[in-house]
């Protein structure tokens, strides 16, 4: 029953956003024609708990226009809600969607992605009490698992289809990352931690591509990107500092970045599409890996 109704909550959300504003009228009728309804109309009172649902669940608000009559997500809110919304908007309608899709199943491709429900939901409570958490940790550097982690859970991020926690780990008195796939035995604990002055997820990773950050100050970082690659840049920015100047047989494209690993990794992974221009720091640290892995074909 509870997955019929995350199921229906999905459909709302999905039909909602696509429209962008419905009469519960139209509503009912789309309602009808999808393979949800299993024939049944969408009762006035029925639509009425699916929305409370949808609010209770997913902190979405569908909100009516009272002068149309007309139903809306409302998208107010700072820019950190905005975008954790609009996450949870994509995601809830792409699992709506899915839903109505088993017929077809055979015929959709799904990536394989580690999964983080089974720890997700006990950090996300951290989160909420601001109490300190402790785990086992896998990393892929150490031969053997770090048992007993207590870390103070600040925030928590997703990157490349992967969940990070960051937080303060109290045995070596730093901020650091951990990833949900590489935890075990976790549980939240009953010490209780405030949230230090200036900690700001948006401002901890401001300068910063991917996951991993450092003490080191942002640079001007200026690429040259052949025109089908630069296409694929405009669609899905590297940064929000990302600018363009387009030329007749490649594009420029500026930021202000700190080096880190992801940033050379993803870098990297473009190939001949792309060239660091500026700065020489970033150009020599991946002109020496590039060499390192020709030495590996010699």
């Amino acid at each position: 029953m509870a997955r019929n109704l995350i199921t229906r909550y999905a459909w709302l959300v999905d039909t909602i956003s696509r429209y962008g504003r419905i009469t519960l009228k139209d509503l009912s009728e789309a309602w009808l024609r999808s393979e949800i309804s299993e024939g049944k109309p969408l009762a006035r009172r029925t639509f009425f708990h699916y929305r409370d649902g949808v609010e209770d669940m997913f902190d979405i608000n569908i909100q009516c226009d009272k002068s149309t009559f007309e139903y809306y997500i409302d998208d107010s809110g700072d820019e950190d809600h905005l975008r954790l919304m609009s996450w949870l908007v994509d995601s809830v309608s792409m699992s709506g969607m899915l839903s109505n899709a088993h017929d077809i199943s055979g015929r959709i491709v799904l990536e394989n992605v580690p999964s983080a429900r089974q720890h997700l939901p006990v950090i996300i409570d951290a989160l909420k009490q601001n109490h300190r958490i402790s785990f086992s940790y896998k990393s892929y550097t150490r031969s053997r698992p770090t048992h007993g982690v207590m870390l103070e859970p600040y925030f928590v991020k997703i990157f490349k289809q992967l969940w990070y926690v960051i937080g303060y780990n109290v045995k070596d008195r730093q901020i650091k990352t951990y990833s949900l796939d590489r935890m075990s035995s976790l549980n939240m604990l009953p010490d209780v931690f405030e949230m230090p002055d200036g900690i700001n997820p948006s401002e901890f990773f401001k300068d910063c591509f991917g996951i991993i950050t450092n003490r080191n100050s942002a640079k001007r970082i200026v690429l040259r990107v052949e025109p089908t690659q630069a296409k694929y840049f405009r669609a899905l920015p590297l940064h929000s500092s990302q600018r363009e100047e387009i030329h007749d047989q490649y594009s420029l494209f500026y930021y202000k970045m700190r080096i880190t690993y992801d940033l050379k990794e993803e870098l990297m992974s473009h190939g001949a599409s792309i060239e660091v221009l500026e700065p020489q720091e970033l150009k020599t640290l991946i002109l020496t890996e590039l060499q390192q892995a020709l030495n590996n074909y010699q």
